[in-house]
C-alpha cells in the first residue's frame, strides 16, 4: 500500500490537488480512497458534491467511481465509534465547573481526537487491504504536523506512564473519590485509551517508511507560503518523514502577459527561483492558475491533467532518503546532510538567520533548523563516505 499525504497552508489548494491525484490514480487502475483529515473539510465540495449526499452522512466512504472513494472524517461519529469513555469523563468533569452540557460536548472534543481517528482508519484499511493507495488530503501545516507526531507520542506515554497511572488510579480511586470534588477516571477510561492505542499499533512505522508514505508538499509561488512551506519540509524531516515533491499551484500561465499582472509575474519568477534552490533535489511541479474555479469531477479532471503527464503515475517513490537529519548525541547537535558528489574541497557552510547555507561548488543548498537548533553556530564539518556532518553548538 501507498500512502501520500498532501500538506499546505490553509488556502493554497491541496485538497483540490489531493482529489485530482486521487482521480489520476484511479485511472490508471489503482484502488484509491482520498480521505480529508482537516476539521474543515472540503473534499466532497471538491467534487461539487450535494451537502445531504454526504457531508456527515455516514462514516463509511464514499464512491466517486468504480476505483475511486473518498472519505471525510466525521469527529463526531468517531467519539461514539472509538472515544466514548474517554469523552464522557470529560464531558462529567467539565459539567462539574458550572458550563452547560452543550457546551461541555464541544469542549470535550480534544486537539488530535480527529488526526488519530484518520489514523485508525488508514490502519484498518491497511489490514484490510481494502485500497492500494490512499491519498490523505491533511490540515493547515500545524495540524498536519501534529497528525505526524502524535502516534510517538502516545506510544511514549502508554510505554511509560499509561499502566503506572492506571495502577495507581485504581488503588487510590475508592478513597478518593470519597474526599474529591471531581471523579477520578474510571477503569473503563484507561481500557478506552488502551484499545484506541492497539488500534493505532504500527502507524509510526508506516509513516517514517518511505516506500509507503511520502510527503507532498504544496505551495503557492508567494513569499509568505513559501516561508510556511519550508518550516514545513524541515519539521516532516525532524520527524522521520520523507518529502518527495514540492507542488507549486496558481503559477501565472505564461500566455498571461498584461500589465496589470507584471509586477506579479516577477515576483513570482523570483519565488520560484527560490523554490527550485531551497528544495532541489527534490522534484518540483508546477499548476497553473487557472481561469476559473476547480470544481466538479471534469475540473478536477482537467487539473489531474496539468499535474500528470497522461501516464504518470503518482503513487511512484521519488526519493527514499531523507534529504538531512538532525540529531543530538551527548549534548551536541549534529546535521547530516547527503552530498553524494561533493569533494572535501569543493563545501562552504555558514549561518544565515534560522538557516544552514551549504555551498557545493556553484550550488547552494538552504537547510531550515528546528527552533532548538536556530540560535545554534555551526562549529565544525566533516565530510565522510559522501555525508557531511555539521557540529552545532551555542558561541
Amino acid at each position: 500500500m501507498r500512502i501520500l499525504l498532501f500538506s499546505g497552508k490553509g488556502g493554497v489548494g491541496k485538497t483540490s490537488l489531493a482529489a485530482a491525484t486521487g482521480l489520476q490514480l484511479a485511472r490508471l487502475g489503482y484502488r484509491t480512497l482520498v480521505m480529508s483529515v482537516d476539521p474543515a473539510h472540503s473534499l466532497a465540495d471538491a467534487f461539487d458534491m450535494e451537502d445531504g449526499l454526504f457531508h456527515g452522512q455516514t462514516s463509511d466512504p464514499c464512491v466517486i467511481n468504480d476505483r475511486l472513494a473518498i472519505l471525510e472524517v466525521n469527529i463526531q461519529k468517531e467519539i461514539k465509534r472509538h472515544w466514548r469513555e474517554i469523552s464522557s469523563y470529560i464531558i462529567s468533569v467539565l459539567r462539574t465547573t458550572g458550563i452547560s452540557e452543550v457546551e461541555a460536548e464541544e469542549l470535550a472534543i480534544l486537539p488530535g481526537m480527529e488526526e488519530l481517528s484518520a489514523m485508525m482508519y488508514v490502519n484498518q484499511f491497511r489490514r484490510e487491504a481494502r485500497y492500494q493507495v490512499i491519498v490523505l488530503d491533511c490540515a493547515p501545516t500545524a495540524e498536519s504536523l501534529r497528525f505526524v507526531s502524535m502516534p510517538t507520542t502516545l506510544d511514549w506515554y502508554m510505554k511509560h506512564i499509561f499502566p503506572y497511572q492506571r495502577g495507581l488510579l485504581k488503588a487510590v480511586r475508592p478513597i478518593a473519590n470519597k474526599v474529591s470534588p471531581v471523579q477520578l477516571p474510571p477503569d473503563s477510561y484507561f481500557a478506552n485509551v488502551a484499545d484506541l492505542f492497539g488500534r493505532l499499533e504500527g502507524i509510526p512505522d508506516l509513516l517514517e517508511d518511505p516506500r509507503i508514505t511520502s510527503v507532498r508538499l504544496v505551495t503557492n509561488p508567494e513569499k509568505m507560503v513559501l516561508r510556511e512551506t519550508q518550516r514545513a519540509f524541515v519539521y516532516f524531516s525532524l520527524h522521520g518523514l520523507t518529502v518527495d515533491g514540492i507542488v507549486v499551484n496558481r503559477v501565472l500561465p505564461e500566455a498571461v502577459t498584461d500589465a496589470y499582472f507584471e509586477e506579479w509575474r516577477a515576483s513570482q519568477a523570483r519565488v520560484m527561483a527560490e523554490i527550485e534552490s531551497y528544495f532541489a533535489p527534490v522534484p518540483v511541479k508546477r499548476v497553473p492558475l487557472f481561469t476559473h474555479e476547480v470544481l466538479g469531477g471534469e475540473r478536477l479532471e482537467e487539473l489531474a491533467r496539468a499535474l500528470y503527464a497522461e501516464d504518470e503515475d503518482p503513487s511512484t517513490v521519488n526519493r527514499t532518503d531523507p534529504p538531512y537529519t538532525f540529531e543530538k548525541i551527548d549534548g551536541l547537535y549534529l546535521v547530516r546532510l547527503r552530498l553524494p558528489f561533493a569533494a572535501k574541497g569543493e563545501v562552504g557552510l555558514f549561518k544565515k538567520g534560522d538557516e544552514l547555507v551549504v555551498e557545493i561548488g556553484t550550488l547552494r543548498r538552504h537547510i531550515g533548523l528546528p527552533t532548538s537548533m536556530a540560535s545554534l553556530t555551526p562549529t565544525r564539518a566533516k565530510l565522510e563516505n559522501k555525508v557531511l556532518t555539521v557540529e552545532m553548538k551555542e558561541v
